[in-house]
């Protein structure tokens, strides 16, 4: 029997817009496809007037949310819960106004990350941060999980960038801060709000700062016969203060793939790794760090270097570069993408052990990854039909993980945690920290119906360290330390 509240919720977004049973099983993942679920229903407000009538009933309702962007999250995060209810921004594609003059752009939280670049893109302007998934994920998204990508070595992950916005919380209540300033006095909620991962209510609308086009852009691949020379390459790069936008990797496996796949790009087969780098600016700028990219890349020596030769070719370097994870698919049908960050000095250390560990599991690994920032992804191609080699890929990702932290390194660079890496949070904190993160939620949303279960552990760390990852999207919702 249909909850009454489900047909008004009909009545508040339109009968096309809430979406249940059978038909919201595309919905069941995001993706991090290990964890599977089905709520009460999918519902895809408006604006931020439809959204606030959706949260009041659904408050007198009591009933739990997961605000949902594209989908596109790999940790769980926006994974259904029991007895829930999503609240996806897809019909949210607006982009209300651009400002040439102040550089910024008011956007609701559905517009697709490219889309704003190339509706800024007649005004000398572009948005900065560029995940891989760029071409598919939505700006609300990238606030929820501070979403980085390969230029933001230069220019800085999601945070960096958001002006204000517009929260609805999960009594229904507004909160506007889009007009809040980068200094604010008290409280800065704008930045508490981003990397939030949804346990805040649902951004609805979104103040960003662009950026100007530059004057000039070089990319230059570098092809070495190790994956040690790369990195190396790279830690003597960034000792050096080397002023690039973005330097990546790709190793062999992820090489393979890509040129297997509709997002070949000439990366040369016989390589072990490829090393790309570019930088932006005023042309005698581009032309100083390009050089010294080069030099560097023979000092260790890459067996092949060369420059882009125009825009076309450059374009298609990275978009191999941020076809990987897609054409990974060529390996396994299945793909756990780890999201780890690793002191840039210990870079080569931390590969090495992530190749080893999944070797002694006989797992397929593949090394693709923001090498200027440190946030390494190895990514483990494996199919969840196969149960032992989900629990050996579950075990690998725990201890990458673990070698990071020990390390000096972080759980997350850009993905955030969600369900995947919720009892990891034990590793990186004590009881003391996660009781003060979860005072914070429960100032915000007391009865923690926003996204529940998801990134805070909800029993002390003592009882969890053994636990392992929860493999059901919902637990307790309830649940306190």
């Amino acid at each position: 029997m249909t909850e009454a509240w489900i047909d008004e919720l009909r009545n508040i977004v339109g009968p096309r817009n809430v979406i249940t049973g059978s038909d919201s099983l595309a919905w069941e993942s995001d993706g991090f496809s290990l964890v599977r679920g089905q709520g009460m229903a999918i519902v895809l407000p408006l604006d931020t007037s439809e959204t606030v009538r959706v949260m009041q009933l659904l408050a007198e309702e009591g009933v739990p949310l997961v605000p949902r962007g594209a989908g596109t999250g790999l940790t769980g995060g926006a994974s259904p819960v029991q007895g829930g209810v999503t609240i996806g921004t897809a019909r949210m594609r607006k982009i209300f106004s651009i400002d040439p003059i102040e550089r910024t752009a008011h956007v609701q939280a559905g517009v697709v990350n490219s889309d704003l670049s190339l509706a800024a893109k007649p005004h000398g302007l572009f948005y900065a941060p560029d995940p891989s998934s760029q071409a598919a994920c939505t700006l609300g998204g990238n606030v929820a999980n501070n979403s980085g990508g390969p230029h933001c070595f230069m220019h800085g992950a999601t945070t960096r960038h958001v002006r204000g916005l517009k929260l609805v919380d999960a009594q229904g209540e507004v909160l506007d801060l889009l007009s809040s300033h980068a200094d604010p006095a008290g409280l800065d909620l704008v930045g508490l709000i981003n990397g939030s991962e949804g346990m805040f209510g649902v951004v609805t609308e979104i103040n960003f700062r662009l950026e100007v086009l530059p004057e000039e852009v070089q990319t230059v691949i570098a092809v070495f016969s190790s994956l040690d020379a790369a990195c190396d390459c790279v830690s003597e790069a960034i000792a050096a203060h080397i002023g690039a936008s973005a330097i990546e990797i790709l190793d062999k496996l992820t090489i393979t793939a890509v040129e297997d796949s509709v997002f070949a790009a000439g990366y040369p087969r016989g390589a072990e790794a490829v090393l790309l780098v570019e930088a932006e600016g005023g042309a005698l700028e581009v032309q100083e760090t390009i050089d010294l990219v080069l030099q560097l890349a023979n000092k260790h020596e890459a067996i092949e270097t060369r420059r882009a030769s125009d825009g076309a070719e450059r374009a298609r370097l990275w978009a191999g570069r941020k076809g990987a994870f897609g054409a990974m698919g060529r390996v396994a049908p299945d793909l756990y993408v780890a999201d780890v960050v690793a002191p840039r000095t210990r870079l080569r250390e931390i590969v090495h052990l992530a190749v080893e560990i999944a070797a002694e599991r006989n797992l397929r690994l593949g090394n693709v990854f923001h090498a200027g920032d440190g946030n390494l992804h190895p990514n483990i191609a494996y199919d969840r039909r196969d149960e032992d080699e989900v629990r050996r890929v579950l075990e690998a990702g725990r201890l990458i993980m673990e070698a990071c932290i020990e390390r000096g390194g972080s759980l997350t660079g850009e993905h955030g945690v969600g369900l995947e890496k919720m009892t990891h949070m034990c590793d990186l904190f004590d009881d003391a920290d996660l009781s003060v993160m979860h005072r914070v939620r429960d100032a915000l949303d007391p009865k923690r119906r926003m996204n529940p279960t998801k990134v805070l552990p909800l029993r002390a760390c003592r009882e969890v360290r053994n636990a392992g990852m929860p493999l059901s999207p919902m637990e307790n919702p309830e649940g306190k330390l």
